[in-house]
């Protein structure tokens, strides 16, 4: 059994299955398209499997200073595997370890390999708490090592009284299975199955397997292509257009289909889809979601009537004549599996009599407390029947969740009137036969960290089974969905059957987790006939335009390879684009002109297209081929010769592009004569070059394109003055400033031209750029924010639009400013200060934004921390627009210089425990956190003294002297716990244990401590606590003895345990298959 000994501590990112990265940060898909090996497909060949388990036992592990370390090599089916590890974790605070081929660069070009594994950190004090995750991969030469990149908690790995570090030597497993599969990649769902899978997001394979339970309950699905629903609707902002479109491309689409329209309508972003939630919860709030929106269509009620269910809660008086019931409605039903053999013996335990005597009498009204019989009994089950199974379960023991393996078989045919209808009231309606047939099998394979999702469904309820596993879809036999879904633990074959080998067994971390069962009586109204005349017209025919889209698109890209994308940009884009959508270079080639030419055509020939579709003659038309520079920039580099434009398309692509992008990039040059009409070009020599200019207006702070000249490169600027005004608008002996915008990345350059020296002195040359302005006085230049060129292309540049956010609401945009990203810390402060109306700004603190999770990042930006803006906005190969802003009560460098406590502070007489947070320098004392916590609690009596104590996990692991330092003190991981003389249930405590004291004589003491009743106390069980197992003792044990080593720490620690119930009001775990690492389920529309 896979089980964690602490749940993780606000872990932002979810487990994650990936190929290792050496930068690896934010959510990332826990699982991905995974290839199932064995169907009954006949074109898939499946030889037997081929398994080993290789142990990997690492000493001197806190030793290791190597970032990756490799296990020896093991061979498994033929082929060499090794373990990889990252002992202090690859980018992440956990321990990542993946499986690795061993000989991947070894391997001949176009190598694959399916394997499904698991790998562990084996607990060697406890084995059952070993971590264990489990997938399966088609390993190539991209992906050459699969694995878990947050494994387990690094403060877990390396804590000593975890039992995962023992002699500074930990112990590694792998068990692989390999299985050779042919012809994966070719294989087609819907011509196999007549069936298509829905796409994965990257966590959204728990969706995936309930949306297509649902779709194939049809009596749903034609429900919810009867929502209303109107052509104006857009599927992104309606749940039910959406849902609809989702349905009907799975009945009609050949090819699987995507769920993103579907997830943005649940008002989820990104993160959402990377997160992985609980199928069970997800499926209560989306049916009460879509019942909400049927309310008042002639569809209201659909899902009542398929799902709904109820049941009577009954305490019943056995020597009065006294009942209490309470009717309560299901939509599923959650059953044991802890315990419980199979689905008749969870209903048995379901309706479990519970008998209230002694100190848990019933108060029955008039007739006091009385000896009582509790229990539930059904008034009537739905039409479809689900059945959630508790796999996950809370250990309260352990304070974690953990998931059951255990084998727990469930039945084809379900009889719920069996044994004379035992789990019926004697009111439930007798006419209606209570026999199911199983409809659906949702499995969950992996560990209480996560794991993967599928269904076994089927559809007509006959004897074929299908696997639905996100985009692929298999046949499947009984025994596949059923028997083999089981859990438990399974034998593998023995490699050497000559050898008198023990045969390895091993734990099956993928069983049923939710079953659906479709009562016979009404199977023939819930698989009824679902076809086109069920669908809105508006919807078929967007779907269809849709499809019809999404086929030209694929015509499109198959025939790609045929064709060559011709992009022109002429003046009038330059005129359009610069100043307004770009600022440097020339032009944003994506807001071109495009042409989709076939590869063969001639140039010359495309050329009278051209012609055609511009209004340009022919002979008026010069190309010119674009370049990339040295320093990034994209400029028109020369013309086409005449042998060039006789060739066909796709080769002058080939011979222009070398990076092969299907683009072919020209410039055309149309020369305008006085009237503006086209003609020809000027001849161009070697001794010609092409110069672009903009004008900058510096007192509107504007820049635009006004044309291009051809000038001789002996040739000066000072000579092309009166045309360049004439271009502005100026008078022809206005005095202006040149300036050569030579790059702008990483940082802009931008250089004054001297007038009087010769362009090829000043090296222009063909496609370069000069910016010019009037020649400002010194007066003017003061007035103007950004007097010249190169300033204002700095501060364009540098311009940044930052959405602030409240860090109390960070979906909500509060407002944008806009900033330059070289403003210093101060700058950016200063400015939010005066946006909000702070007169101080050091009381603003800052928070950058996570761009893979969109949510705040964990630590605020220090005082100061950062030099300018763009740090704040950089997140590892990523920048973001968003700031989130709090405003503080004190400045945040006083802040910074005190550390802030949350105490539990416990009374000694009352029993509500009260957090307090104590914020005081870091330079004090525990005392000083006493002191200040006096200040604000009410005290038994005046003159009660109070102790601070670390504690976790029910344990008492510190006292802290009154002198020690709080700067280091960690109230993140232990709970600090201050205290008067006071026990809750849970609660550790200290008692002193005298030399020769019986345990009869220890109990005395501690009952009077306590103050518990005779009676309660007599129940009460004392153990000998160490290395977590305990030993339990009798009234005559001298339980000093017990306690004689001093040098004991962790896992080791001795403690005196009591084993009592807690009587005490309890936290209700509402849904007790949630994962630890799972937020919940929202749908926001």
């Amino acid at each position: 059994m896979t089980l964690m000994t602490t749940p993780p501590v606000d872990q932002e990112d979810d487990e994650m299955l990936v190929p290792h990265t050496d930068i690896v940060e934010g959510p990332q898909p826990m699982e991905v398209s995974q290839v199932e090996p064995a169907n009954t497909n006949e074109n898939q060949q499946v030889e037997e499997p081929q398994s080993m388990k290789f142990t990997w036992t690492i000493e001197n592990f806190s030793r290791l200073n190597t970032k990756k370390h490799y296990s020896d090599i093991f061979v498994v089916g033929g082929y060499k595997w090794r373990i990889l590890i990252f002992p202090k974790g690859n980018n992440v605070d956990h321990l990542s370890m993946y499986l690795d081929v061993a000989d991947s660069s070894a391997l001949p070009y176009g190598w694959s390999r399916y394997a499904q594994f698991s790998l562990a950190v084996v607990n060697q004090v406890h084995h059952e708490y070993s971590i264990r995750k489990d997938t399966q991969h088609q390993f190539n030469a991209r992906e050459s090592d699969w694995g878990f990149t947050p494994f387990m908690p690094l403060s877990d790995l390396y804590d000593p009284s975890k039992g995962y570090i023992v002699n500074d030597t930990v112990v590694v497993e792998a068990e692989v299975v390999v299985r050779k599969i042919l012809d994966y990649w070719s294989y087609d769902s819907k011509k196999e199955t007549g069936f298509v899978g829905l796409k994965n997001q990257g966590a959204t394979c728990y969706m995936n397997s309930l949306l297509q339970t649902l779709y194939h309950i049809p009596y749903f699905r034609k429900a919810v292509y009867h929502m209303p629903t109107t052509e104006n609707d857009m599927p992104i902002g309606s749940i039910p257009l959406a849902l609809q479109s989702l349905f009907y491309k799975l009945q009609y689409n050949d090819t699987s289909v995507a769920t993103k329209e579907l997830t943005k309508s649940f008002g989820w972003d990104t993160y959402d889809s990377f997160m992985q939630h609980d199928v069970q919860e997800l499926n209560r709030v989306l049916c009460e979601k879509l019942e909400d929106k049927m309310k008042g269509t002639v569809v209201e009620g659909t899902i009542q009537k398929l799902f709904e269910g109820h049941h009577m809660n009954y305490i019943e008086c056995i020597n009065v004549d006294y009942k209490s019931t309470r009717k309560e409605s299901f939509y599923d039903l959650q059953l044991d599996v802890k315990g419980c053999r199979d689905v008749y013996a969870s209903f048995d335990k379901y309706v479990e009599v519970e008998r209230l005597e002694g100190d848990n009498k019933y108060h029955a009204e008039e007739h006091g407390l009385q000896d009582a019989k509790k229990g539930v009994l059904f008034i009537d089950f739905p039409p479809v029947l689900q059945l959630q199974l508790k796999r996950f379960e809370y250990d309260f023991m352990r304070d974690t969740m953990v998931k059951i393996n255990d084998r727990y078989e469930f039945p084809l045919q379900l009889d719920l009137d069996r044994e004379d209808r035992k789990y019926l009231s004697p009111d439930a309606d007798t006419s209606v036969r209570n026999l199911y047939t199983l409809h659906s099998v949702l499995v969950h394979s992996g560990g209480v960290h996560g794991g993967h999702y599928y269904a076994f469904i089927r559809p007509t309820l006959s004897d074929q089974w299908y696997k639905f596993d996100d985009e692929r879809v298999t046949k499947e036999d009984m025994k596949r969905a059923l028997e083999e879904q089981y859990g438990g633990e399974e034998e593998l074959p023995q490699t050497n059957p000559g050898f008198n080998n023990t045969p390895f067994k091993f734990t099956k971390y993928s069983n049923a987790y939710m079953l659906v069962y479709i009562r016979e009586s009404d199977k023939d109204k819930i698989v009824c006939n679902v076809d086109e005349k069920d669908i809105a017209e508006h919807l078929k025919v967007r779907l269809k335009r849709e499809q019809e889209e999404e086929d030209d698109k694929r015509r499109y890209k198959a025939q790609a390879h045929l064709y060559t994308i011709i992009k022109v940009a002429r003046d009038e884009d330059l005129l359009e684009q610069i100043g307004k959508d770009i600022y440097f270079d020339l032009v944003d080639h994506d807001k071109v002109r495009s042409f989709r030419i076939q590869k063969q055509t001639p140039f010359n020939e495309f050329k009278e297209e051209l012609a055609k579709e511009f209004g340009i003659p022919v002979q008026y038309q010069r190309y010119w081929i674009w370049a990339k520079r040295q320093n990034h920039t994209y400029r028109p580099n020369r013309p086409l010769t005449p042998q060039e434009e006789a060739q066909p398309v796709g080769q002058l692509r080939d011979m222009s592009n070398k990076a092969h992008n299907a683009e072919l990039k020209l410039f055309l040059e149309v020369g305008r004569g006085p009237d503006l009409r086209p003609v020809p070009p000027p001849d161009k020599t070697r001794e010609d070059i092409m110069l672009f200019f903009k004008l900058y207006d510096a007192e509107k702070g504007e820049l635009r394109y006004v044309g291009r000249l051809l000038v001789k490169l002996s040739g000066k600027p000072i000579e092309n003055i009166t045309k360049l005004n004439q271009m502005a608008g100026f008078a022809p002996d206005e005095e202006i400033e040149l300036y050569e915008e030579i790059k702008f990345e990483p940082c802009v350059m931008c250089e004054h031209l001297d007038k009087r020296c010769s362009f090829r002195l000043s090296q222009i040359e063909d496609g370069d750029i000069i910016c010019f302005q009037k020649s400002l006085p010194i007066a003017s230049e003061e007035a103007c924010q950004y007097p010249d060129v190169p300033s204002f292309l700095e501060y364009v540049h540098n311009r940044q639009i930052v959405h602030f956010r409240s860090l109390e609401r960070p979906k909500e945009d509060d407002f944008c400013l806009e900033l330059s990203k070289i403003h210093t810390y101060d700058d950016v402060v200063e400015r939010v200060a005066h946006k909000i109306g702070l007169d101080d700004p050091s009381k603003i603190r800052l928070t950058s934004h996570n761009c893979y999770s969109q949510q705040p990042k964990s630590q605020p930006i220090k005082y100061r921390g950062v030099e300018t803006l763009s740090e704040m906005l950089i997140h590892y190969n990523q920048t973001s627009d968003i700031l989130y802003y709090e405003v503080l009560d004190i400045p945040l460098p006083e802040l910074q210089g005190l550390k802030n406590l949350k105490v539990a502070f416990h009374h000694a007489t009352k029993d509500e425990v009260v957090i307090h947070n104590i914020r005081l320098p870091k330079q004090s004392t525990v005392g000083d956190v006493i002191d200040e916590l006096k200040t604000k609690v009410e005290l038994s009596h005046p003159n009660a003294e109070l102790r601070l104590l670390e504690v976790f996990y029910h344990k008492i692991y510190k006292i802290f002297p009154p002198s020690e330092k709080i700067e280091n003190i960690n109230d993140q991981y232990w709970t600090l716990r201050a205290e008067e003389q006071v026990q809750n249930f849970g609660e550790p405590f200290f008692l002193v244990i005298h030399e020769g004291e019986t345990l009869a004589e220890v109990k005395l003491r501690i009952q009077k401590k306590l103050q518990v009743s005779d009676e309660e106390f007599s129940k009460w069980k004392f153990a000998f606590m160490s290395l977590g197992q305990p030993e339990y003792l009798q009234d005559s044990d001298i339980v000093f003895k017990r306690f004689q080593r001093r040098d004991v720490y962790g896992a080791w620690e001795q403690y005196l345990g009591l084993e009592h119930s807690d009587t005490s009001p309890r936290r209700t775990y509402v849904n007790q298959n949630r994962n630890t690492f799972e937020k919940p389920v929202k749908i926001y529309n």
